[in-house]
């Protein structure tokens, strides 16, 4: 347990320490995500890509659940560290994860109890299904290790060990990648062999996120002794946890209507958008990364009542959120068509879509990391509620109108813009709740 990290660091090198290794995990996890649909878009068949594109929603529901405890057990660490808690971090721990693990068979088995009408409802035609439901029933037997991954690599890095969970991250992200062009090439496993790839590259995140627990010096725990059924325990992790799981929820069903109303069009527009939102998913790796390196200082200095070092905390992060989200914009607006053609050059007006949509979902990329920082600030604060408004902000009070009326009024343009749309509404949301919210610590702290 590095106090000294979060007490006594300069905010720049303490910053530095946690995001950075967390940065690098996301950006290994940005290849290991665009992977699958880079080397699917080498069998040149658009129906392969188009069904990955179509199952993301599912992948990203797992790793919401996974998110539960990675966030709101996380976030709970890091304040029982600031409290010198260590008996009920190992409480919250082994309750994390013995719980994940549940909830991770439970998907498994209602995915493949109603994968017909599961496909169906995240909008497969007839070119896709069968390569959606090939994909979608690999994913389903995986639950449970998507899901743990996600979980045990949030509250590692809640203890303060970025590197850690980083190593964790690569070690699944770089064998995924490995395994990608010979299980989708060259056994000619198309689909298939990328979800493979995926399920085969979680297992070994989990087994050394295990090894960490068992053989590492941590105050974390995993023994099932240290299992406990506690009301606050459970309070405290879906307080925070759920509004982080509810967003990347609502970001799947966002995905899922956006599919169906891109399938209306054609498949290669499902196709140009799945690429698009690879490519977004660039921005959106390395705010998080940020975001969620800071994420346990902001939580240690607030508990800690050391408001002043947290807030300048936040306001450093804020300053690298916007350079990060201005470089990737910039270089995306550039080379919107080359990065298209990295995926696919056929039919010639997927280039033209592609390039369109990435243009127009990078577009707001310069101060998105600012709801990022805000909603890791809500979180580290054990403010649920404030971090649900703005969960429910971006993907459903702002994003499901903007689309639908968009569709109506713009056709195929209108939704395009509707989640640069959101993400300003969303931005100004959660810079408004806190102004509202330090003003109090700062008449707290006063009187």
């Amino acid at each position: 347990m590095n106090t000294e990290l979060f007490e006594e660091y300069p905010i720049p090198k303490a910053i530095a320490k946690l995001a950075l290794p967390t940065i690098l995990g996301m950006l290994i996890n940005i290849i290991y995500n665009m992977a699958d649909t880079f080397f699917v878009a080498q069998t040149q068949d658009q129906n392969q890509v188009a069904a990955v594109t179509l199952c993301l929603p599912i992948f990203m529901l797992l790793t919401s659940l996974g998110n539960i405890f990675a966030i709101g057990g996380g976030s709970y660490v890091s304040r029982l560290l600031g409290e010198n808690e260590l008996k009920k971090i190992k409480n919250v721990t082994s309750f994390s994860f013995y719980i994940c693990i549940i909830m991770g068979l439970i998907c498994s088995i209602f995915f493949i109890i109603f994968i017909d009408p599961i496909l169906k409802f995240i909008g497969t035609s007839e070119n896709t299904y069968d390569f959606s439901k090939s994909y979608l029933l690999i994913l389903a037997l995986g639950a449970p290790f998507i899901c743990l991954q996600t979980a045990l690599g949030g509250i590692v890095r809640a203890e303060g060990a970025s590197k850690e969970s980083m190593i964790g991250m690569m070690i699944g992200a770089i064998l995924n990648i490995i395994l990608d062009p010979i299980m989708i090439l060259n056994m000619n496993m198309g689909v298939t062999g990328a979800a493979l790839a995926t399920i085969i590259g979680n297992i070994a995140s989990c087994i050394y996120y295990i090894y960490y627990f068992i053989f590492k010096k941590t105050c974390l725990s995993i023994n099932i002794k240290d299992f406990v059924f506690k009301k606050e325990i459970i309070k405290n992790i879906l307080f925070i946890g759920i509004p982080v799981s509810l967003n990347t929820i609502l970001i799947s069903a966002a995905n899922i209507i956006l599919n169906n109303f891109a399938v209306s069009y054609s498949d290669t527009v499902v196709t140009a958008l799945g690429i698009s939102s690879r490519v977004n998913t660039i921005a959106i790796m390395l705010l998080l990364g940020l975001a969620q390196g800071a994420q346990p200082f902001i939580g240690y200095n607030y508990a800690s009542k050391n408001y002043k070092r947290m807030n300048q905390a936040i306001k450093f992060s804020m300053i690298w959120a916007v350079i990060i989200g201005t470089t990737t914009f910039l270089v995306t607006f550039i080379f919107a068509e080359q990065i298209v053609k990295m995926f696919l050059t056929e039919p010639p007006e997927i280039i033209e879509y592609g390039r369109y949509f990435i243009r127009a979902n990078m577009s707001v990329c310069t101060i998105l990391g600012i709801q990022f920082i805000l909603m890791s600030t809500f979180q580290a604060m054990g403010k649920g509620g404030s971090a649900l408004i703005v969960s429910l902000c971006r993907q459903g009070f702002a994003f499901v109108p903007a689309l639908i009326i968009g569709n109506m009024l713009f056709q195929l343009n209108g939704i395009v813009w509707a989640q640069p749309f959101a993400d300003l509404v969303s931005v100004f949301v959660s810079c408004t709740m806190y102004i509202f919210i330090y003003r109090k610590i700062k008449h707290k702290e006063n009187s």
